[in-house]
């Protein structure tokens, strides 16, 4: 049976980080309504949605009454199996980077059988490199580079825009990842928590001096995408190192 195109919408979600200004919130919710999406997460706002976001939401108030409110970001993407995040300019690691027909393609081929998060950043500085690491890749709007700066909402528009685009004109990315039980967000935090333990158990170097090693390793398994027989596999290695380096060997198995 084919799948309602609808449903894969709904687990498209739009993650505003830190938003500053309620207005924008509500203009965002605006974007996303008018494109058929209805998922939005909102990160340690500095407003919450007020009567000011209301009216920038131009009937879009649906969106706001349910948005969820998240202190930190992993409480907004843990269940996701792909994060993009979004960034006007160059990062010190080569992350790989998409333009937005291209993550509007991958979010919806992906949705179809999971979900998916599009992370929108501060409107000042936008999303900061430890959160721009937790994304499997990052999109960039090609804008004049003599006048960068594109509004919070405006930038929502022209992802919420290609998205509905990818979707009327069947554009889906074919991926060989889609039917993969890929691991969730919340479960590569649990693998890159363990790996900084066992690193800091056996004397690797010192990842709380080390950032930039942890980054890069972020950036290795964000590039591998691991599913979740893999994610048990490497957590079960890494409890065996800890195990003998302890004195002890732990039993663990991965199916």
């Amino acid at each position: 049976m084919t799948e309602n195109p609808d449903n894969a919408l709904a687990r498209i979600r739009f993650v505003l980080v830190e938003p500053t200004l309620s207005g924008n919130i509500g203009a965002v919710a605006r974007a996303m309504k008018t494109m058929g999406l209805s998922r939005m997460e909102l990160v340690a706002p500095k407003q919450l949605p007020d009567a000011e976001a209301l009216a920038r939401a131009c009937g879009a108030d649906d969106l706001l009454q349910h948005a969820g409110i998240h202190a930190e970001l992993p409480e907004a993407i843990a269940e996701c199996r792909l994060v993009i995040g979004t960034s006007a300019r160059r990062r010190t690691l080569d992350w790989d980077t998409l333009e937005p027909p291209e993550a509007a393609r991958r979010l919806l081929a992906e949705a179809a059988v999971g979900e998916v998060a599009l992370l929108l950043g501060r409107e000042s500085s936008g999303l900061s490199n430890a959160e721009l690491a937790r994304c499997q890749f990052l999109v960039h709007i090609p804008t004049n580079p003599d006048f960068s700066s594109l509004n919070l909402a405006a930038a929502a528009q022209v992802f919420a825009y290609e998205i509905r685009r990818c979707r009327r004109e069947d554009l889906t990315e074919p991926s060989h990842d889609i039917q993969r039980d890929l691991a969730t967000a919340q479960e590569l935090e649990g693998l890159h928590g363990h790996l900084a333990d066992t690193l800091r158990d056996i004397g690797f170097g010192d990842p709380d001096s080390s950032k930039k090693l942890l980054l890069r390793l972020r950036h290795l398994f964000n590039r591998a995408r691991p599913d979740r027989v893999e994610i048990n596999i490497l957590r079960g290695i890494l409890s065996a190192a800890q195990g003998r380096k302890g004195g002890k060997r732990p039993t663990t198995s991965a199916d």
